[in-house]
């Protein structure tokens, strides 16, 4: 099946600054697809040139098969919504909702069928006489939401729609929008700089750097299998080291480390014996144990720090590297300056920075 919207060799410049390099990327229909990275990577500019907001420098846009590089924002079959929401504050939910089927010449009556179908879908039934001034911040972003679905477009775009939204009513908006999208089978391509949000609402996300993506996958993919430094330290809390191979067995790769063997996991790269390897560990997958066993390394605990339910620790290895290693509660059994063991399975600990050496 074809991917309802494809990027081609985008490329954006603003003056002498390439924001955009050479992106391609394909987007199949019904997918939650999330643009996920820092301020400054290019994803709302690639949100922009989708909606026609912007013109690439070289590229194009494909949507159903059909070129529409060049077509103005409203001929194309794309809704924006915007963290602002961006409703007019002089009409009325109703009519704010309505407004481009009327701009449309849709009748009366039509018009009204799919303004009350969209609000029972956003459970804002009754609300159709409220001013935007009188409703909540997340009864903003529904309405907001209802006025880019009552078209049913091919595409919505979502330019970090909950941004403005406190952190409970943000999770909530989350389950909601993430329900919506499945329900109705419109393809969303969102964009966010909150991996919590992106790994709990995506089917995919693409992990931007420098206008240009550096993974694409499934939110267990990106989250536990990285391809890159990069995205290995931009998701979750990962520990990268490195150490020299001296032995491939079967699906293990055993590496030296401070003159310890350790195991890692060896997936599908050519891996060579006596050659050095850089490797990421989650830091909820750092085992700490008391006593010294097989394929475990010495630290030193120098920190510990309760983060939103998290306790972190920081180790220290001999070699002066540091290692975080995190639970839930605060119960932890070691002081400062204590002497434990570190150890991990080797399914959680993945080579990096091999992204040209599959086999």
């Amino acid at each position: 099946m074809e991917p309802i919207l494809q990027l081609h060799h985008i490329t954006k410049k603003f003056g002498e600054i390439n924001v955009l390099n050479n992106l391609d990327l394909d987007i199949n229909q019904g997918e939650f697809i999330t643009l996920l990275g820092p301020s400054g990577c290019g994803k709302t500019t690639t949100l922009r040139i989708i909606a026609g907001l912007e013109q690439p420098t070289s590229g194009q846009v494909f949507l159903n098969q059909k070129d529409i590089t060049n077509l103005a924002p409203n001929k194309r079959d794309i809704h924006t919504v915007f963290q602002n929401y961006a409703l007019f504050p002089h009409m009325n939910v109703e009519d704010n909702i309505g407004y481009s089927l009327k701009i449309k010449k849709y009748p009366k009556s039509k018009r009204k069928h799919a303004i009350q179908k969209i609000l029972d879908l956003v459970q804002l039934s009754g609300y159709e006489k409220r001013m935007p001034n009188e409703l909540s911040g997340g009864q903003k972003q529904r309405i907001a939401i209802a006025r880019a679905l009552v078209h049913q477009p091919s595409v919505i775009l979502l330019d970090e729609p909950l941004g403005a939204l406190d952190l409970q009513l943000r999770r909530q908006m989350q389950n909601e929008l993430k329900n919506l999208q499945k329900q109705l089978g419109i393809t969303f391509i969102y964009i966010t700089h909150d991996q919590e949000e992106a790994l709990n609402m995506s089917s995919r996300i693409a992990i931007m750097k420098d206008g240009a993506i550096e993974q694409i996958g499934t939110p267990d993919e990106i989250y536990n299998k990285p391809k890159t430094s990069y995205v290995a330290k931009f998701i979750g809390d990962s520990n990268i080291l490195t150490g020299v191979v001296y032995k491939v067995e079967n699906d293990t790769v055993y590496v030296s480390i401070q003159n310890r063997t350790m195991e890692i996991a060896a997936l599908n790269y050519n891996i060579n014996e006596k050659e050095s390897l850089t490797f990421a560990i989650k830091s909820e997958y750092i085992q700490i144990n008391k006593t010294e066993t097989t394929y475990s390394l010495p630290a030193k605990v120098i920190a510990k720090n309760f983060i939103g339910g998290m306790l972190r620790i920081t180790l220290q290895l001999t070699d002066g590297t540091e290692i975080t290693a995190s639970q839930y509660g605060f119960e932890f059994e070691y002081s400062m300056e204590d002497i434990v063991y570190i150890k991990w399975n080797k399914k959680h600990a993945v080579p990096i920075d091999l992204e040209n050496r599959y086999e």
